[in-house]
């Protein structure tokens, strides 16, 4: 005996199954993060497997996880079913390093703009908030780069 067909989801009740705008659920089809089919009257529906997909997005992107970064870790997966556990763990596993040097970023920061605060000059010649990573700084003030043509 085959397995009983699920019933697909239309937008509206992804929508309101995930917590996401119909308007949402649009654009990440858009970005390609998650697919839908077309029925006889031309509407769009889901497989249920689309509410994993969806959590896993909502989840990546409260982290700081980029669309082109979840789209990637998604062509990893198999379209056929959702995403299981061991998946989540290898998708959060390759996100954490990324996660890990985003927050040593920001405590940088943080700890930058405390003495900056402090400090109150914003000095465009040595501030590292105000002009990070300057490489044309030390040849002088003014503009030296030619605009594309």
């Amino acid at each position: 005996m085959s397995p009983p067909l699920q019933r697909e989801l239309s937008v509206g009740e992804v929508a309101r199954r995930s917590g996401l705008a119909v308007s949402a659920i649009h654009f990440y089809e858009a970005k390609g993060l998650i697919a839908s089919r077309r029925n006889a009257g031309n509407q769009r529906r889901f497989g249920r497997e689309v509410l994993r997909r969806l959590a896993i997005i909502k989840v990546a992107q409260r982290t700081g996880i980029s669309l082109g970064e979840i789209r990637e870790a998604f062509d990893t997966l198999p379209a056929s079913r959702a995403p299981n556990a061991a998946d989540w763990q290898r998708l959060s596993a390759s996100w954490r390093e990324s996660l890990d040097e985003r927050i040593r970023c920001l405590t940088q920061l943080r700890d930058q703009l405390d003495h900056c605060i402090g400090c109150g000059c914003l000095s465009l010649a040595e501030c590292p908030l105000r002009n990070p990573e300057d490489a044309l700084g030390d040849e002088g003030c003014g503009a030296r780069l030619l605009a594309p043509d």
